[in-house]
């Protein structure tokens, strides 16, 4: 037997459902917040990763899917959504449509990781990304419609935390402050952080080490570096925040895992999920597309991922079920009902009939396994009035209906 592969998982047609659910309420959201989809390819050329999320984060020094394909090109499969939107709204040059751009995807990615509770090597991701707009009315927008989304998916006890992380002028000032802070503790810490430590010391702060959190712990806060307008930024994000009733945390810990964000950061964390808490999360990254060769364009956005909804509790309505089960005594009934059925079918109503030659028996056996509102059985004699007994499952009562009826008596009581 061939097994699937380690860190990805098969959603089962008894699944499918909830991820139905939560896909249907992203694009409502999305809808409600004047987003629209945008795909892109799920492999991208590696280079647009290392210049996006950045050279020195987990994501790209030791989480990539990365390969040659046959031209000789270094492909990687998707880490993440927003650098391939990035990477598309500056080569179909849609920073002449009319701005802010705000899109949204729903899209697998992949990371090359150890498996974990919420944390799988093939992962899906709802994302939106809205660029153009540098006020932070946009940032408490983004983060409102995270909010909304996670809200009308019913999970309960996710807290909203929010940091400013600067933009390259305070980012250069606190960078020293951390370099100061950590160079008498290198010899204690990571491989990792004592590479960060020349290229990237924020990075330090993001280590998951248990050896070096007792240093990141008590490292500076970047809150007291931040240049004069980033601070009016944070200050009037939070005012948004609290305009709109939403409740949050200032938590100078949050960086991201991803090089790309500037000033506001957020995530809304549960304690549903185990160790990995984040539902979703996100930020400002004022300098990617200009980093990727377009011009100088503000965005923001935030990515939540799909199995960590799942595990922190999604409410949904239960499977979908038929409305009705129509079973047959014989051949010559069977294909009554077989006509009957698609007959609802091609108006919109959910029915089933036997397909496996069962006995009547074995067919109200199976009818009960599919959770029908309804059942009927068709013999001889329905055959020759025209009409059957339909039977409500859920309090036995039965109804003779004509087989002509039968569309507009289930449509009459859903």
């Amino acid at each position: 037997m061939i097994s699937i592969p380690k860190g990805t998982k098969d959603v089962l047609p008894e699944q499918s459902h909830l991820w139905q659910f939560i896909e249907d309420t992203a694009r409502g959201v999305a809808v409600s917040f004047n987003l629209r989809e945008i795909r892109t390819p799920v492999f991208e050329h590696t280079e647009l990763f290392l210049r996006g999320v950045g050279e020195t984060t987990d994501v790209v020094t030791k989480e990539m899917y990365t390969f040659e394909d046959k031209g000789g090109r270094s492909i990687t499969l998707k880490p993440e959504g927003t650098a391939g939107v990035a990477r598309s709204f500056i080569e179909n040059g849609l920073q002449n449509s009319a701005l802010p751009l705000k899109s949204y995807y729903i899209t697998p990615c992949y990371r090359y990781e150890r498996p974990q509770k919420g944390r799988l090597r093939e992962f899906h991701q709802f994302g939106i990304e809205m660029f153009g707009s540098a006020q932070p009315e946009a940032d408490a927008e983004v983060i409102f419609a995270a909010h909304t989304f996670l809200d009308k998916l019913g999970i309960k006890g996710a807290r909203l935390e929010i940091n400013s992380i600067g933009c390259k002028t305070c980012r250069a000032e606190y960078n020293k402050a951390l370099k100061e802070y950590f160079r008498p503790h290198l010899g204690e810490m990571c491989a990792t952080c004592n590479e960060r430590f020349e290229k990237n010391p924020l990075r330090i702060i993001d280590c998951k080490e248990e050896g070096c959190k007792k240093f990141t712990a008590n490292a500076p806060e970047i809150l007291y570096y931040l240049c004069p307008d980033c601070k009016r930024h944070f200050e009037k994000v939070q005012s948004c925040l609290k305009a709109l009733n939403i409740k949050f945390t200032v938590n100078s810990n949050i960086v991201r895992g991803l090089d790309y964000y500037t000033r506001t950061v957020f995530e809304f964390v549960s304690t549903e999920v185990g160790t990995q808490g984040t539902l979703c999360g996100g930020g400002r990254y004022d300098g990617l597309i200009e980093e990727l060769g377009g011009g100088s364009v503000p965005a923001i956005g935030f990515a939540a991922g799909l199995e960590r909804l799942l595990l922190a509790g999604v409410t949904a309505l239960d499977a979908p079920v038929p409305e009705i089960y129509l079973g047959g005594m014989d051949e010559i009934s069977r294909l009554k009902a077989f006509e009957i059925v698609n007959g609802l079918r091609s108006n919109g109503i959910a029915a089933e009939c036997d397909l496996m030659g069962r006995s009547v028996k074995a067919q109200f056996k199976y009818a009960d396994k599919t959770g029908a509102r309804f059942t009927a059985i068709i013999g001889g004699s329905e055959l020759e009035s025209g009409e059957c007994n339909i039977k409500r499952m859920s309090d036995g009562k039965t109804y003779s209906v004509a087989f002509s009826d039968i569309y507009n008596f289930l449509a009459n009581n859903k």
